[in-house]
This record gives structure tokens, C-alpha cells and sequence, in this order.
């Protein structure tokens, strides 16, 4: 009989028993293909013997998994059931360190590290369910081996690595030592807490000036490739299994680092741009392999950066609020078993982990006591400290051991990476037996008292810190999404909720200047909720979203700002509904942050000013001008602002659309006026100017009609009137009368549409010129009203009906009026002009006509409709009364 070490007693009953005897078949199988006499033996008396039985009920009944293991490794099980398993252990470590320490060949080595995890992994879980080791020292076992493989891939890639003559190696019988390659281990492997399927989180880092590279690349590429192979050896999936799954995200700004990072950029990166939930992470931190004496030398110069010897009122809020994005009702919901998550749901091992983590980031600065890296080693740290009730450190305690064995169990089942318990019955009821319950309800109730406890004492912590979020949980700290967080982002309103999520992380990591301060990212986190509502609040939340975005990637500075919005609600709600239904303003917001100083000046939202007061005000703003480039700028910015408020004003319906137009244009009418004359200017330098002549701009359509939009285009005729013995300039190269005025007007033209870098007025549209782009851009001005009253078509008319001069002397302005009146008061007949306005229309319809009714220009009956029945009443009834007009 084998000499049986495990006590039967303290051995999870079956559940299963089709599993077991599945199990069974297949263990006495194995004696058949047994060429050990003393292992088939073993093989086929275990099961006849009641305490040998018992054990193989225990994992065949309960665990798919383990009985893999059990059936791929009988020798080592055998050694299992008659050494101790802290010997055991040990033995297991060193003989696959000595096996390994020449190993040569990629292949062989990944397949001997996934059977010694399987080897270390069976031997654990069965000194686990016997209750022969506790919580403590499971975990430790399970650290124990993702660090020994880690450092035996480092050692393997290093001795390759000078093998084939890219570095050279100081200790060659000690090859991670002293080399400057640190592996920390991050989380629960940092802690030594690691279960049965845990991702291991590390961070690899590099000193550069400790490399001896003689390779053909740098420093910097080796190190990354050395880091990819590691996560090969370590992670890969093959035909023996993984070693472990492994996670690089938890490292600095992963989105926008390389695998493997200098020590510099990772001590820069912390000191300028850590958040305060890296700090946490940051307190499980420890080496587990390469030059661990550099490792602790890392962790040692960030000690000012995770323990804070002094933490002001925003900053202690930043840390509650890490935890408190987390929707907290705790009285209006209840916690269920069933499909619970024990991890991450309420009253899981999450919150047992944060309740320690939260105290010591605030208290750890000024007591080295509470350093600790284990959660029950942190509660007794803190209850020693007097931060924390011996009472509830015995429960919380209680909790996270209970909680971690039933993790436990979950995951050696399948070897499954989840913490969510079944919702079918008959899987639960497993799952009860195999922690030791002979009824559900039993293991029901049990779950929930621990369950509960924790979530009490939880809430109790976090109960004078209001909740950010009424919404649900909104979470974007750590390294992966939280689920939670992604669904109520859906249920706000966002499509994209991942992509919402990663922006809002990178706001946090300091990739734009608005963001580059420890202030700005505290102050960004206690308004993410409100912002997120608000911007839902518009028609496409996502879009207003990702304008919000590029709004900030414009700020030179964010705390000013978030204090602002902090202090003025109305503000950020404001800002929100321009980014979700104002594009154009949006866009032009995110160009001009500042302008929000303009929003906050108490005649932002007064009525809008005079023709007069924007005249006085542009002029003023000419007259410092340091040259005509900054001319064409100011031009420009101004025209903007001014126009910026205008679309506030009507977003927010303090104006209506017609107003809009009368405002936008006035602004139009006064930047062409005030720039015409310095356009001119700037020609004369070369080419001087003609005695007595005089340029006047025609506008038309929606400036025209004083009913300009933000996106209407400038339509525009330019006439000139000169003396009738001018017959050239006057200036360095004269130009004939003809030629002067054109390339004046083109001059003009480019004033407005040019792109500097306050970008252009707008678009101009000189097609209604007599003869339109067969015409001179420049018209004189009889040879415009002879047109008028000989040439021009009746369309041609119908347009003059909006012109009007708008630049030029008062005498050219009144004679340009005076031509426009009087072909459209002549007296017409009624049936050519029906018919010529028809004809036009339908030639317009049949170019741009649709059947869309959100085409509220050209489908019938839409804005062209009323536009050519107004201007056919006009032509047909001025001669009658020109006040029409």
C-alpha cells in the first residue's frame, strides 16, 4: 500500500461521479502503456486502497484539470502522495534549475518549463485541498514558480544572446546578476498572492549604461526583442500547455511605450506623470528576476513617488475617488451568489485588496510600518498603526481567505481564468462540494456572510466621499477595462465604449499638455462623470466625445480650466453641448481654448453689439497691427470670435436664425470694409495708385440679404470707377486702368480666401459678375450698368435683388445703388418672366434636386422655392413700388 502523507479527513468530497469514473478508466489505462513495472503496480493498486480511493474521488470527481495533470505526470503523483510537499517543492525548484542552467535548445527548454508549471501546479493544488497548506503558503508556491521560470527564460536569453556575440556578460556563472535587466513583478505576483490562473503582470526595464552591447543594433532594440521572446517561452501556448499568461500593460503608458523601457524614461515617466493608482500598484512591486540588487534600487527611488510624506485635501480625494467612480448604492441593491463576481463584484477580494491599499497610499508616507505588500499582512500593519479595528482586520481577513480558496477552487476546476461563480444549479452544487460544503444553501449562506461583511466595512470607508457617478461604475484606472465600466458607457449613450474608455486612460497617462500635471489629472477625475453626462445629453454623444478630445489636445494648461468648470457648471455643460451640436464651433474652440475667457465676459451673452461698436473695435485692433501679414491674422481671429459668438448665442436660442444672419453678416461687411483699404495699400507699394478712382464690392446671395450662415460662401462683384483721362497708375510699375483694377480685385480675393494661419475668411464666389467667369473679374462701373440694362439675363436680375455695395466711398456706393435699382424696377412682362424664373429653377433642380426632405434648400418647396418666388414678386411689382425692394 503507498505510504499516504495527506489527511483523508480535510479532503473535498465527490461531486461528480460520471467525472470520477471517466477519471478512473482513463488512470488504470496508463498501467497498460507502462513499460515501469513499480509504476503500473502503483498505478493499479492506488484505487483499491480507501485512502488512496479517496483522493482520487477528490480531484477526478471535482476537477478536469488536475486529473489531466494526475494522468500526464503518474511518476511525479506517485511522489506526491509519499513526500512532503514542502519538500517536495523545494526538490522540485532546484532539480529544474539544475536541469535547465546549460539548456541550449529554445524547444526543449519551453517544453520542460510547462511540465514543471503542471508538475508545481498539481503538487500545490493538492497540498490546497487537503488543507495541508494554507492561503499564504498556496500563493506563495504558485509566486514561487512564475519566478523561478522567469528567471531560468532570463538566464536562457542572456546566455543565447552571448553566445551569438550580442553582449558580453560580466558573471558568465550568474548571467542575470549585475546586468541591468530588471523583471518586476507586478500585482499578485509582486504580493506572492498569485492564484491557480493568474495573468503575472511585470514591468521590464533596463540600465543602458550597464549593457555591454556589441551587437549590430542598440541597446534599446535588444532589449525589446529580448522581452518578446520572454513572453514566448513564458506565455506561449504549444502542445505541453503555457508556463504562464503574461501581461506588460501595467507598465508606464503602455499604449505608448515599447515592451521593455529604460530606467530613466520609467523614473521620469513616475516623478512627472504616476497617477495614484500606479502608486498602488506600485506598493506590490518587487523584482523576481534579472539583477534584482537594481531592481530594489529602482523601487527604492521611487519610494517619494508612492509613499507621500505629505498629501493635501485633492489629492487624498483622487485616491477615494480611484475606488469611488465605482457606482457605491449599497443599500438599494443586494449581492447575489449566483454569477457573482468575487473578484471584482461588491464585497469581493478587489475591495478587501483597495481597503488596505487606499490607507496606506494616504498614511504609508508618514509611517514605513504600513509598506507591506500582502493584504492580510497590510490589514495587520494597520490595525498595529490604529487605522484600522482589530475587529474588522479579523473579519476582512477571514473574508479574503475564504474568498481566495473558493477563487481557488473556481479556477483549478477547468484551469479557467474567472472569478464569476455559475449560475446553473448543478454547477454550483459542485462547486460547493468541492470547497467542502455537503449542501448548497450551506455554501450559499457562506459566500453571502463574507460577501457582505466586506462590502459593510468597504462602504463604511468610502462613506463621507459622495459617489461621482449615479450611473454605474465609471473606472478608468489600471491596465485593462473594467467590464462594468464599458456597460455603463454603452447604457449612457456612447457606440464606442472601448474606444471612449482608452482615451479617457490616456488622458490619465499625460499625453497631452492640459494633462502633464498631478493637479490637472486629480481635478480631471472628479469631473469625468459629470463630463460623460453631459456630453451624452447631445445628439451623438460620441462624436461630441472625441471633439471634447481634440479640444483638449489643444490646451496649453488644464487646471485652470477643470477648476473653471469645477466652479461653473453651466460652463462645462456649455462646452458640451457646443462639442456634441455645433461642429464648426467645436472645431474652432478646440484651434482657441482661450476663447472660453470671452465666454465667461459678461457681455458674451448680451445683445449682440452695433455695426458701429464692431467697426470701432476691429479698427482698433488694425491699429496695432505689426504688418499686413498680421493684418490678414487679425482679420481673421477676429472674424472668428465675433462669429464664434454669434453661434453660441444661437445654439443657446438668446438669437434666432435671422438675427444669426443680420449679426454674421454686419461682421462680414465691416472686416471687408476695414481691409480693402489696407489691401490697397500694400498694392500701391509697387504699383501706386490711379487719382480719383475708386473700388466698391457688390455683395449678393446670403450677404447680400444680410442672411449669412456659418458656412455661406462671400459672392461678391467688384466695380471700379475711374476718371475719364486716368489711363494708368501712378506708382514704381504703372499698370493700364484695366490691368490695375484686375489685379487689385485678385489681391482682394486672396485677402479673404488665402489660408494663413488663423486660416481663411471665407469662399468667394464671383460667378454672378456680368458674363459671369467669361466676364473681367474687375467691372467698370458704366460698363456695369449698361450690362444691367441691355444684357443681362432676367436670373442675373433675380440676383441683384440681395446685392448691394458694401465697400467703397459714400458717392461710389450710392452710384452702384442707384444701377442696381434701376433694372429691377423696370416694368416687365408678366408671362416671359414666369416662364424665365421657371426655367431657371428648373434648371437648378435638375443639377441639385432631390426628393429628401432634410434637404430643406433644394427639395421642392424647400429655401430656393421661397428665395425665386419672392424675387419673381419683386421684378414683377418694383416699377410699382420700389420700397419692395
Amino acid at each position: 500500500m503507498q505510504n499516504f502523507i495527506f489527511p483523508v479527513e480535510n479532503l473535498p468530497s465527490l461531486a461528480d461521479t460520471n467525472l470520477f469514473e471517466r477519471g478512473l478508466e482513463d488512470w488504470l489505462k496508463k498501467a497498460e502503456n507502462s513499460n515501469d513495472e513499480s509504476l503500473t503496480n502503483f498505478i493499479t493498486s492506488l484505487p483499491k486502497h480507501k485512502n488512496n480511493r479517496k483522493i482520487l474521488k477528490a480531484v477526478f470527481g471535482n476537477s478536469p484539470y488536475l486529473t489531466q495533470s494526475i494522468l500526464k505526470e503518474p511518476a511525479f503523483f506517485k511522489k506526491i502522495l509519499s513526500i512532503k510537499p514542502d519538500v517536495l517543492f523545494t526538490n522540485l525548484i532546484e532539480d529544474t534549475r539544475k536541469t535547465l542552467k546549460k539548456e541550449t535548445d529554445l524547444s526543449s527548454l519551453m517544453k520542460k518549463l510547462r511540465i514543471f508549471k503542471r508538475r508545481a501546479a498539481l503538487l500545490t493544488a493538492l497540498a490546497d485541498i487537503s488543507e495541508l497548506w494554507d492561503i499564504e503558503k498556496t500563493t506563495r508556491a504558485i509566486s514561487d514558480t512564475a519566478d523561478t521560470a522567469l528567471q531560468i527564460a532570463v538566464s536562457y536569453l542572456l546566455r543565447t544572446a552571448a553566445k551569438k556575440g550580442e553582449i558580453v556578460l560580466r558573471l558568465p556563472d550568474n548571467e542575470e546578476k549585475d546586468y541591468g535587466l530588471i523583471i518586476l513583478g507586478m500585482g499578485k505576483l509582486g504580493a506572492y498572492e498569485l492564484n491557480y490562473s493568474s495573468d503575472i503582470d511585470i514591468i521590464v526595464l533596463y540600465e543602458a549604461e550597464k549593457v555591454e552591447y556589441i551587437g549590430k543594433k542598440d541597446v534599446r532594440t535588444f532589449f525589446i526583442k529580448l522581452t518578446r521572446n520572454l513572453i514566448k517561452i513564458i506565455d506561449e501556448r504549444t502542445a505541453d500547455g503555457y508556463v504562464f499568461r503574461t501581461d506588460l500593460r501595467i507598465r508606464p503608458d503602455p499604449s505608448s511605450t515599447p515592451v521593455a523601457i529604460s530606467v530613466l524614461a520609467a523614473e521620469q515617466y513616475y516623478e512627472w506623470l504616476g497617477q495614484n493608482w500606479e502608486r498602488a500598484a506600485m506598493i506590490k512591486a518587487r523584482p523576481v528576476a534579472g539583477d534584482k540588487e537594481a531592481g530594489y534600487a529602482f523601487i527604492k527611488t521611487l519610494t517619494p513617488f508612492i509613499w507621500r510624506k505629505s498629501l493635501d485635501f485633492q489629492a487624498i480625494l483622487d485616491i477615494h475617488s480611484i475606488k469611488r467612480q465605482i457606482n457605491s448604492h449599497h443599500t438599494n441593491s443586494s449581492i447575489g451568489v449566483k454569477g457573482h463576481n468575487i473578484k471584482l463584484g461588491r464585497g469581493g477580494i478587489r475591495e478587501i485588496e483597495f481597503y488596505a491599499q487606499t490607507q496606506q497610499l494616504i498614511w504609508g508616507g508618514k509611517n514605513p510600518d504600513l509598506r507591506t505588500s500582502g493584504s492580510c499582512e497590510s490589514l495587520k500593519a494597520l490595525t498595529k498603526a490604529g487605522f484600522v479595528e482589530e475587529k474588522v482586520s479579523i473579519r476582512l481577513t477571514e473574508a479574503y481567505h475564504f474568498l481566495r480558496k473558493l477563487e481557488h477552487r473556481l479556477q483549478m476546476t477547468n484551469d479557467a481564468q474567472t472569478h464569476t461563480l455559475p449560475k446553473a444549479p448543478e454547477e454550483l452544487h459542485n462547486l460547493a462540494v468541492f470547497t467542502g460544503y455537503d449542501d448548497t444553501e450551506t455554501f450559499k449562506n457562506e459566500v453571502l456572510s463574507h460577501l457582505k461583511a466586506v462590502e459593510l466595512y468597504y462602504a463604511q470607508l468610502f462613506e463621507e466621499a459622495p459617489s461621482l457617478s449615479d450611473n454605474g461604475n465609471l473606472v478608468f484606472t489600471g491596465s485593462e477595462h473594467d467590464p462594468d465600466t464599458l456597460e455603463t458607457l454603452c447604457n449612457m449613450g456612447f457606440s464606442n465604449a472601448k474606444s471612449v474608455s482608452d482615451t479617457i486612460k490616456g488622458w490619465h497617462h499625460g499625453r497631452y499638455k492640459a494633462m502633464r500635471t498631478t493637479r490637472a489629472r486629480e481635478l480631471l477625475t472628479e469631473l469625468t462623470p459629470e463630463l460623460l453626462e453631459t456630453l451624452c445629453e447631445t445628439v451623438q454623444p460620441d462624436d461630441a466625445f472625441f471633439r471634447f478630445d481634440d479640444f483638449l489636445k489643444g490646451l496649453p494648461s488644464g487646471v485652470q480650466l477643470f477648476t473653471l468648470f469645477h466652479s461653473n457648471p453651466k460652463l462645462l455643460r456649455l462646452v458640451a453641448e457646443i462639442m456634441g451640436d455645433a461642429p464648426r464651433l467645436a472645431k474652432y474652440l478646440s484651434k482657441r481654448p482661450s476663447l472660453l475667457d470671452n465666454v465667461l465676459a459678461p457681455d458674451f451673452f448680451a445683445p449682440l453689439p452695433s455695426l458701429e461698436y464692431l467697426e470701432k473695435e476691429l479698427k482698433n485692433i488694425l491699429h496695432h497691427a505689426s504688418g499686413y501679414e498680421d493684418i490678414l491674422d487679425k482679420c481673421r481671429r477676429w472674424v472668428k470670435d465675433r462669429s464664434f459668438q454669434v453661434g453660441v448665442q444661437t445654439l443657446q436660442n438668446i438669437i434666432d436664425g435671422k438675427q444669426a444672419g443680420v449679426a454674421l453678416t454686419n461682421i462680414a461687411d465691416v472686416v471687408l470694409n476695414k481691409l480693402q483699404p489696407y489691401v490697397e495699400e500694400e498694392f500701391a507699394k509697387k504699383h501706386g495708385y490711379i487719382k480719383g478712382s475708386g473700388l466698391a464690392i457688390i455683395a449678393l446671395g446670403k450677404m447680400g440679404g444680410q442672411e449669412m450662415t456659418a458656412t455661406s460662401d462671400a459672392d461678391l462683384i467688384f466695380v471700379y470707377d475711374v476718371p475719364n483721362e486716368a489711363d494708368k497708375s501712378d506708382g514704381k510699375h504703372p499698370l493700364p486702368v484695366s490691368t490695375y483694377f484686375a489685379r487689385l480685385v485678385q489681391r482682394c480675393v486672396n485677402s479673404i480666401t488665402s489660408l494663413t494661419a488663423e486660416g481663411r475668411l471665407w469662399e468667394v464666389d464671383m460667378r454672378l459678375r456680368p458674363s459671369g467667369n467669361a466676364g473681367p473679374v474687375a467691372t467698370n462701373l458704366d460698363a456695369f450698368a449698361k450690362y444691367h440694362k441691355e444684357a443681362a439675363w432676367t436670373w442675373e436680375h433675380m440676383a441683384l435683388t440681395k446685392a448691394r455695395a458694401i465697400t467703397g466711398s459714400k458717392k461710389l456706393k450710392k452710384q452702384v445703388n442707384e444701377i442696381i435699382t434701376d433694372p429691377l424696377c423696370r416694368k416687365r412682362e408678366c408671362k416671359k418672366l414666369k416662364t424665365d424664373v421657371s426655367d431657371m429653377r428648373n434648371l437648378i433642380f435638375s443639377e441639385h434636386g432631390t426628393t429628401t426632405i432634410w434637404n430643406i434648400k433644394h427639395v421642392r418647396g424647400g429655401s430656393v422655392d421661397i428665395g425665386f418666388i419672392v424675387q419673381y414678386l419683386q421684378l414683377k411689382h418694383a416699377h410699382q413700388n420700389s420700397a419692395i425692394l
